[in-house]
């Protein structure tokens, strides 16, 4: 385990997990600690949640490795968020074909709403790249409830509150257990809609699970109609299941 370490030439996916440092894999803390480069996304004030996630990992290096902070505008605009992920894949194929590791951290796993997807797609064909998995914040929200996503012949979905009310709906009516992630600025719309398919009791809301400012709410009928932060979901379970 002591020989691990990140390759030259080799562009890794990180996942850092939920929140929680200590939920970062063993393989993952490994890269961190020996990658040549480590990148992230960070917001128009410089922050990162992943490397605030990781920041343990990265301060017990021998030595600090050289940071990429790719800027993330927080606006819904597509061609902004895409104009981001091309500069910071040009920053990485950049590294790459100088001989470097690059690590880039991503929050939950990388394949899961992740963002290194969108730096995936534009790499793949260049760079060689691998992916270390990490817990998803599904996972964590699980945990953090102490209650199964999933039993025997239940149905699970995980939804986006960035799908229509239709589909909401529909996996709601249609799914015994449901996850829906992204969840802030939809807050509102996902509580009217679980008031409608009288799910409202089934439901759980979570903000920023495993961090210090980690929200829990099992009565959503007491959360306000008002959107939330970007990093809140809803698990919805049913509330009789077979044993």
């Amino acid at each position: 385990m002591n020989d691990f370490k990140a390759q030259a030439n080799v562009f890794y996916g990180v996942g850092v997990g939920p929140g929680d440092p200590l939920l970062i894999t063993l393989k993952a803390h490994h890269l961190i600690l020996t990658a040549d480069v480590i990148c992230y996304l960070a917001n128009e004030k410089g922050t990162s949640q992943a490397r605030d996630i990781a920041q343990h990992s990265i301060a017990s290096r021998h030595a600090p490795a050289l940071e990429i902070a790719i800027p993330m505008p927080m606006s819904t605009d597509r061609s902004a968020a895409n104009a981001a992920y091309d500069l910071g894949a040009y920053q990485i194929a950049t590294h790459i074909k100088s001989g470097h590791s690059v690590v880039f951290l991503c929050e939950g796993d990388p394949l899961f709403f992740g963002s290194f997807s969108y730096l995936l797609e534009r790499l793949s064909d260049t760079c060689e790249c691998l992916v270390v998995p990490g817990i998803s914040s599904v996972n964590g929200a699980a945990s953090a409830l102490k209650q199964p996503l999933t039993l025997l012949q239940e149905s699970f979905v995980v939804m986006s509150g960035r799908h229509t009310d239709v589909q909401l709906q529909q996996a709601l009516t249609s799914h015994d257990s449901v996850v829906i992630m992204k969840a802030g600025r939809a807050r509102p719309r996902i509580l009217a809609l679980l008031e409608q398919t009288a799910r409202m009791a089934d439901a759980n809301y979570l903000e920023y699970i495993g961090r210090d400012n980690q929200h829990i709410v099992t009565d959503v009928s007491q959360l306000t109609n008002a959107v939330g932060p970007y990093f809140s979901l809803f698990v919805i379970l049913k509330q009789e299941r077979e044993s």
